[in-house]
């Protein structure tokens, strides 16, 4: 690691690399320096990531593209330029490495602490739309092949049902029922992007709270971190898994099912920030939100239960049926937002009619 924190121009030399965040995909560390300069190293996961020089590009190409909107240099991610003038460096095993700019004054929440910080989060992905509106996205790479391709989801999932590699299929038939009978609709999105229903955009594809840095006095958004999943994709779906994660009244894989439904006036806070600061999308695409945040939902339930099915091969565990039981509770709060469906289609509606 010595060896790569150099390959790197530094402000001053560095004094001490510690591991930093909560992250589970990358191995980040908070690099600090004799002249007070921090960053932030870190090391891609090849095996998620099978095309690292194509995510780079891709990372590239949308901070230089960010960056020349914002008058505040904290609103885009910067990566720091290599001792050769690249902007990434690859190690003896291959591995690739970069190195950002720490964004100063700022916080990182890992769960919204007031009403508030959902809206902001909302205003954050919104900007990164609106930011992003002009780009072409078509000339992004496709980080994880078909990662919202929700037929091909159900694909996966027929086929480790097929397999029942573990013979665990015979138990959970209630889930298996709930899949199948929601699989024509899963791939309503698919169908329209295909169709040219809805306009390809710019997606994050990981709209958490925590990809999001705040600023620490006003705690208003500074720019959006995390861009690994970047790729073309519907804005659908980076509202849709906003709301699975962030209106959730439990958390992922809670066992205790009386405890998930969709906060709809968390869902409403999310959507007023959501169009405020994305004005421009189109009627079909406001008409999608609440189906991008149930069926985002559901491709994630079906993830799940297809890991479970096939012996908890991705998702890592930490208890016997615990991919069962994020299924399920995933599945819980689709069947909520089909009970508040009218309600949801609702808030849209109104907020739409507000912002357009």
């Amino acid at each position: 690691m010595e060896d790569i924190i150099y390959r790197f121009r530094l402000e001053g030399s560095p004094l001490t690399c510690e591991p930093y965040g909560c992250g589970h995909i990358n191995h980040t560390f908070l690099v600090r320096t004799d002249t007070g300069r921090r960053y932030i190293l870190q090391m891609l996961n090849g095996g998620v990531f099978p095309d690292p020089e194509g995510l780079m590009e891709n990372v590239i190409a949308i901070t230089r593209h960010i960056a020349k909107k914002c008058d505040d240099p904290r609103g885009s991610l910067r990566l720091n330029p290599t001792v050769e003038g690249g902007l990434y460096a690859e190690d003896e095993d291959g591995s690739i490495w970069r190195l950002y700019d720490y964004v100063e004054g700022s916080i990182c929440l890992q769960a919204p602490e007031t009403p508030e910080d959902f809206y902001q989060s909302a205003v954050a992905f919104g900007t990164f739309q609106r930011q992003l509106a002009d780009f072409p996205a078509e000339t992004l790479h496709e980080t994880i092949p078909n990662f919202h391709n929700t037929p091909d989801r159900y694909r996966l999932f027929r086929r480790a049902l097929a397999a029942d590699v573990c013979g665990r299929a015979k138990d959970v038939g209630p889930e298996i029922g709930f899949v199948l009978a929601r699989e024509e609709e899963a791939g309503a999105l698919q169908r329209m992007r295909e169709s040219g229903e809805l306009p390809t955009r710019v997606t994050h594809n990981d709209t958490k709270l925590n990809n999001v840095m705040l600023d620490e006095k006003t705690r208003k958004p500074l720019c959006v971190i995390d861009l690994d999943t970047v790729m073309p994709g519907l804005a659908a779906y980076d509202f849709g898994d906003s709301i699975r994660f962030g209106a959730a009244t439990a958390a992922e894989d809670e066992k205790d099912l009386d405890r998930m439904e969709m906060d709809l006036a968390a869902f409403e806070t999310y959507t007023r920030g959501f169009l405020k600061a994305c004005p421009d999308l189109t009627r079909r695409e406001r008409e999608t939100l609440s189906l991008g945040a149930k069926l985002m939902t559901l491709e994630c339930g079906v993830r799940f239960l297809t890991d479970y099915l096939a012996g908890d091969v991705y998702f890592s565990i930490h208890r016997p049926e615990h991919n069962l039981d994020r299924a399920r509770t995933q599945f819980k709060l689709v069947a909520d937002m089909e009970k508040k469906w009218d309600a949801m289609n609702a808030v849209v509606a109104r907020l739409s009619a507000e912002t357009a």
